[in-house]
C-alpha cells in the first residue's frame, strides 16, 4: 500500500469539545479491555513515528481507563546483549500478549527496518529480508487470533523541532530528550525514505498501517483512539457479559434482595 506521510501535515486543531470525546472515548475502550477478557482475545497495539510526535501521550490516554492486569505497554528500545545474539524477532515473541490480554508497543520489531537501516546496525541485506519476515511474523499472529493495530504518529519538522525545544527549556521535561533525538533528526531525509518503503512493503491487507497527523496534539489523540476503538472493537463481541444465575441467586440472599 502507498502511503505518501506528506498528507498528513495540516495540523487542524480538534473540532469540538476534546475532554468530552476523549472521556467517551476512554469509556469505550474500557468496554473493549472488557470484551477482550470476558471472550478470551488477545490485541498488539504497536506505535511508530517520530522522537517528540506524541506516542506516549496517546498511549498514556489508551490505557487510562484500562484494568493494569490485563494488558502490558512495553517500551522498546535498543537490544541486549542476550537479545542480539537472538533472531531480531526473539525479543518481541517474549513479549506477546497472553489469551485475554493486550500488548502495546512503544516502537518495536520495525526498528529492524527504521533505525537499524538508516544508522547501520542491520546489514542491508538484514534489513531488507526484514519485511518478508515481518509479514509473516504479523500474518501468523493475526491468523491465530490476535488482533494487530500499527499506529504511525507523524509530525513535521516544524512541529518536531518545536516540541524538542520545548524539553529544553521544561525541567521536567529535559529526561525526555537525548542525543539520539538530534542525530535521528539530522538524517530525516533517510528515515523518510526509510518509512515509505516500511509501508510500501508492510502496510498488508492482514495488517495494514494507520497514519495519525500529530501536528495537533488533541486532533492526534483523538484520531488515534478511534482508530484503535474502531480495529478492537471489529474483532471481538461487545455483548456485554452475562450474570451466572448462580451468582445473582447468591448475591441477591445476601445483599437482601432475593
Amino acid at each position: 500500500m502507498t502511503i505518501d506521510l506528506s498528507d498528513f501535515e495540516s495540523g487542524d486543531k480538534f473540532d469540538g469539545k476534546y475532554n468530552h470525546e476523549l472521556a467517551k472515548l476512554q469509556k469505550r475502550l474500557s468496554h473493549i479491555q472488557t470484551a477482550h477478557i470476558v471472550h478470551k482475545r488477545r490485541a498488539i497495539v504497536l506505535f511508530e513515528g517520530w522522537d517528540a510526535a506524541g506516542k506516549g501521550g496517546i498511549i498514556k490516554r489508551l490505557t487510562a481507563e484500562w484494568d493494569p492486569r490485563y494488558f502490558e505497554v512495553w517500551p522498546i528500545s535498543a537490544p541486549s546483549t542476550e537479545e542480539l545474539s537472538h533472531h531480531f524477532l526473539w525479543r518481541f515473541w517474549q513479549r506477546l500478549p497472553a489469551q485475554h490480554n493486550i500488548a502495546v508497543f512503544d516502537r518495536s520489531w520495525y526498528g529492524r527496518v527504521l533505525v537499524e537501516r538508516v544508522e547501520g546496525y542491520a546489514s542491508e541485506t538484514e534489513w531488507r529480508r526484514g519485511y518478508d519476515e515481518i509479514n509473516a511474523f504479523e500474518k501468523q499472529h493475526v491468523e491465530t487470533g490476535a488482533t494487530l493495530v500499527k499506529i504511525f504518529v507523524h509530525v513535521t519538522q516544524k512541529e518536531q523541532d518545536k516540541r524538542l525545544r520545548d524539553r529544553l527549556e521544561h525541567p521536567w521535561k529535559r529526561w525526555k530528550t537525548g542525543l539520539d533525538d538530534y542525530r535521528n533528526r539530522a538524517k530525516r531525509p533517510e528515515y523518510l525514505d526509510a518509512m515509505h518503503e516500511m509501508f510500501e512493503r508492510t502496510s498488508t491487507k492482514a495488517a495494514p498501517w494507520v497514519v495519525i497527523d500529530g501536528n495537533d496534539k488533541k486532533a492526534g489523540r483523538i484520531a488515534a483512539l478511534t482508530a484503535i476503538a474502531d480495529a478492537l472493537e471489529a474483532c471481538v463481541p461487545m455483548d456485554p457479559p452475562k450474570l451466572d444465575p448462580e451468582v445473582e441467586k447468591v448475591a441477591r440472599k445476601a445483599l437482601g434482595k432475593g
